[in-house]
């Protein structure tokens, strides 16, 4: 599942946007969420909230890449905020378990932006979220290595297992938004062959 293209912040004064997602995944389902960039202009502010509920055979393959937007004087972070939060669940018979909270939130300082602690001097992230019973330490670390061919400082993080299933998130520091999303069609495509033996995945909308 994709976006028809990129999803544009404008200006929000006194206010922000706000974008809320419920999903749910049956016993066997597959889901590959692979949206179009989040692009933050001038004076955006801006809240996205996923709620996920799987089971403990559902896959979850979701990403997410965030860039500022074109200024007029060439500044770059010039948004006020962005808040991404994911919150995930394992569902069974016996109840629904708590499987990873992921709470982003970036905010910009005024003045010089590209100083020690914020974003280490990068302008673009993101984030590969992946939720399978068979996620473990290997695949984290096979996923980590396939980072290291592209321009983006990146870790990987597993989550603590629940339920019978397990999760890693993925999260990369760029100057561009291709490469980031070269760099998550490469894992995503890894994790295609490996589990669905299928190839790598076209998003080309134009």
């Amino acid at each position: 599942m994709t976006t028809q293209s990129a999803t544009k912040v404008y200006r929000t004064p006194g206010s922000f946007a706000e974008q809320r997602m419920d999903l749910r995944l049956g016993e066997g389902a597959r889901l590959e969420l692979m949206p179009d960039q989040l692009i933050a202009y001038r004076e955006a502010s801006y809240r996205q909230r996923t709620s996920v509920t799987v089971r403990p055979s559902s896959s979850l393959v979701m990403a997410e890449v965030v860039t500022p937007g074109w200024s007029p004087d060439g500044a770059g972070f010039r948004y006020q905020e962005i808040r991404l939060r994911n919150e995930i669940r394992v569902e069974t018979d016996e109840g629904t378990h708590l499987l990873a909270l992921d709470n982003l939130l970036i905010r910009p300082p005024a003045g010089d932006v590209t100083g020690l602690g914020f974003m280490e001097g990068y302008s673009h992230l993101g984030s590969l979220v992946v939720v399978d019973a068979r996620v473990d330490q290997a695949l984290a670390d096979e996923l980590h290595a396939l980072t290291a061919g592209h321009d983006a400082l990146a870790g990987v993080s597993l989550t603590r297992p629940a339920a019978g299933t397990t999760g890693l998130v993925l999260r990369a520091l760029s100057n561009s938004t291709g490469e980031l999303n070269s760099l998550l069609a490469g894992c995503t495509n890894l994790l295609r062959e490996r589990w669905q033996g299928q190839g790598p995945l076209n998003l080309r909308k134009h």
